[in-house]
């Protein structure tokens, strides 16, 4: 891998043709409906074109190394913030819409309902959380509130307060539970951080509202904003699909959780702050995120990829999202479509991951030569 250049000034992110790939996400609404209106084999559209199309298209298309601007202003990026700003509610029109349309649909079979709600798990787990992931780092309080719409339709509206809250400040450390620890295979990984997330996420809330003298039942908690959000989904599913609606409802919600947490294993796995005696441990660098620099999948995904950057310089926008070299970040060697299929396989992904990791740690690390305590994640708790 070259070295990566900043060589795209703000006159040329400004242009339209530059934000123009990063919606390719919005392709993949007509592809829910064709498999809900069509049926048949098309209900398998949505998996296999954002799992194995995309894979064929980065493996084409290779690497990225263009970095843009890191100093555009939000003006320079009208159009990219038009996109994720657009795909919140054309979502919930789809989303909804489908979800009167496929219980009624008689052409449909249970199994192919089921199917057509899977692939729309795909979609509001890969594109509509991924989507809440830029919003909710914003300061916009439309672009706020639109995350917590994406995050309401699947269900796990705490993913906002744990992500800012908790996996930000305290990422490759014990205290995150959505940092994979090395050799710890999905399975065990996600009911894990299911049960985690909830927990370290409404104590975190609950702390916040403690520092200012109040207490979690003030209604200031955005839980209880959370919890309004999701129960308004869930009534809506079923006065649109009734009972049937609401369990394809929960079908999706269930898929895109499962997509979103995939995402999360494969993004720091392995991956540790070195630990300083006392509670401290060193500042978050690239280093401690896998970097990936696949052309498409960075389209799709809206440079999530880029993961070494977003925690470096959480602030930032997509557009402007750095990325590294070898010297700088570790990185992984196919885009997220090919890794969350690998970490659906624990033995592929320890064979081609558990090496990558200990080489991280020989580079990065070579003074720390037992890493049992922070494989066990038995390292002290930051303060």
């Amino acid at each position: 891998m070259t070295s990566p250049t900043t060589n795209i000034s703000t006159d040329q992110l400004s242009q339209f043709r530059r934000a123009l790939p990063f919606a390719l996400s919005f392709a993949l609404i007509p592809l829910v409906w064709i498999s809900a209106t069509v049926g048949g084999w098309t209900v398998i559209l949505m998996p296999l074109v954002t799992w194995y199309l995309f894979s064929i298209i980065d493996a084409i298309a290779g690497l990225n190394l263009d970095n843009a601007d890191p100093d555009a202003s939000d003006h320079d990026l009208f159009w990219y913030r038009m996109i994720t700003t657009a795909w919140m509610p054309v979502q919930f029109l789809t989303l909804f819409g489908l979800l009167w349309y496929v219980p009624q649909a008689a052409h449909l079979s249970g199994w192919e309902k089921a199917a057509v709600f899977f692939g729309v798990g795909v979609m509001t787990g890969t594109i509509g959380i991924n989507y809440a992931h830029e919003l909710m780092h914003q300061r916009n309080r439309r672009e706020r509130f639109w995350a917590d719409a994406l995050l309401a339709m699947v269900l796990y509206s705490h993913f906002r307060s744990e992500h800012l809250l908790v996996h930000h400040r305290y990422v490759a450390t014990p205290r995150d539970p959505v940092t994979a620890r090395y050799n710890e295979g999905f399975h065990r990984f996600y009911p894990r951080v299911l049960r985690q997330s909830l927990v370290s996420s409404f104590q975190a809330e609950k702390a916040m509202l403690a520092r200012k003298g109040k207490p979690w039942t003030d209604l200031s908690n955005p839980f209880f904003k959370y919890w309004a959000l999701q129960a308004g989904c869930l009534i809506l599913a079923v006065v649109l699909g009734d009972w049937v609606g609401l369990g394809l409802f929960l079908l999706q919600a269930g898929v895109a959780i499962w997509q979103l947490e995939l995402v999360n294993y494969i993004e720091h796995y392995g991956l540790t702050r070195k630990h300083l005696g006392d509670g401290k441990y060193e500042h978050v660098q690239p280093r401690h995120s896998w970097n990936a620099a696949h052309m498409a999948s960075n389209w799709l995904l809206i440079n999530l990829q880029r993961h070494s950057d977003h925690h470096y310089k959480p602030d930032r926008r997509f557009p402007v999202l750095q990325t590294y070299g070898d010297a700088e970040a570790p990185q992984l060697p196919y885009g997220y479509p090919v890794m969350t299929m690998a970490a659906m396989m624990p033995w592929v992904w320890r064979r081609v991951m558990n090496p990558r990791v200990r080489e991280w740690r020989r580079t990065y690390y070579p003074e720390i030569t037992d890493w049992a305590e922070y494989n066990a994640g038995k390292t002290p708790y930051p303060r």
